[in-house]
């Protein structure tokens, strides 16, 4: 049964916080969509930065989510409550590595792609998602769907660039 999780809930818990996605995850329709848009600003920072520091962002903030989000979940006593939406942060940040510059499509089909990936869960990702309990499991799902768009991404900007 899913409980709906307060604001106050969420915003007097560093744990709930970072696990709601900055509180983008308390969208009442389509959090994951939600929080995908929440992790859109804050990659226009990020891919300012050298790939390297880039990546090792996201490898601390993937090792950040699968406790935060682990954490948060039981807590709420539900594994992958919808408003835990710190996994579609990682998942978006990880599609758009060394995505290249094209003055905004890339960010547009990157976010499509993901949210495509996230939704349809294609195999291996709804076996990811069934199988693993715990933060890895919340995490390792979008991760997944994240490498997929990222692959994706990176032959629609070859095939676009190509020609």
């Amino acid at each position: 049964m899913t409980t709906m999780v307060s604001a106050r809930t969420v915003f007097s818990s560093p744990i709930h916080f970072l696990a709601f996605g900055l509180g983008s995850g308390l969208a009442p329709k389509a959090p994951g969509t939600f929080g995908t848009l929440a992790a859109i600003p804050i990659y226009l920072i990020m891919a300012q930065w050298s790939l390297s520091t880039y990546l090792w962002v996201v490898l601390c903030a993937f090792v950040l989510g699968v406790w935060v989000c682990g954490r948060s979940a039981q807590l709420l006593g539900e594994h992958d409550y919808g408003g835990i939406v710190w996994d579609e942060f990682v998942g978006f940040w990880i599609t758009m590595i060394a995505a290249p510059a094209g003055g905004g499509w890339e960010i547009l089909g990157g976010f499509i792609l993901f949210r495509f990936f996230d939704i349809v869960k294609p195999w291996p990702i709804k076996w990811v998602d069934r199988q693993l309990p715990g933060g890895l499991g919340i995490m390792l799902d979008d991760v997944l769907a994240g490498v997929m768009a990222w692959v994706s991404l990176q032959l629609l900007a070859y095939l676009i660039l190509a020609s």
